[in-house]
């Protein structure tokens, strides 16, 4: 019936004096640390929906699956309020510029999910119309696999994304070199 003595540990505070430590040696990494971390939980989502995905996002953002718990839970539609890009399902090329605009428009930092197979690959549709995945038009930060993608691989997506977030220090994309910037309005 001996009761055993458990010692009290002092890494937690040893842990607290060594990240004090690191924000006095290097105050930028830290307030860049800060600014992440408040990034991460503060995703303000452009959902850019064109087909049968669509039903799918809409499942997520019910109240069964909530994804306010991941501090993505108010949809933006301006783009200049968002700085999370959902592009959910089927671009075509006649619809790429758009798609492009709409990416430009978004402040800095910002993101972009392809949600479902459609907006990866292209998905099942293998001819001249289709863009065969918006890593052509856009800097993809997560991709979501799946016809439709479930709830879960959502989510999934979204922590991948915010652990991407909380580990990025300066945020650069050295995408394809055929990647152009839009060009002027009166050219579309």
């Amino acid at each position: 019936m001996g009761v055993e003595k458990k010692e009290l540990s002092i890494e937690p505070q040893q842990a607290l004096l060594a990240r004090t430590t690191d924000a006095a040696q290097d105050p930028q990494g830290f307030a860049r640390k800060v600014v992440n971390w408040a990034r991460k939980f503060s995703l303000f989502q452009y959902p850019f929906v064109t087909a049968c995905c669509g039903m799918e996002y809409m499942s997520v953002m019910a109240s069964h699956y909530d994804p306010a718990r991941f501090g993505a839970e108010i949809p933006r539609f301006s783009p200049r309020q968002a700085d999370l890009l959902f592009v959910v399902g089927t671009i075509s090329h006649k619809l790429a510029p758009v798609l492009r605009k709409i990416y430009d428009q978004m402040p800095e930092p910002k993101w972009v999910v392809a949600f479902g197979s459609c907006a990866s690959c292209g998905g099942p549709y293998d001819n001249y119309a289709t863009v065969q995945g918006i890593d052509h038009l856009l800097p993809v930060s997560v991709y979501i696999a799946g016809c439709p993608p479930r709830p879960e691989q959502v989510l999934d997506a979204l922590v991948m994304l915010q652990n991407k977030i909380e580990g990025e220090g300066k945020r650069v994309w050295e995408g394809p070199a055929d990647i152009q910037p839009a060009p002027p309005e009166d050219k579309l």
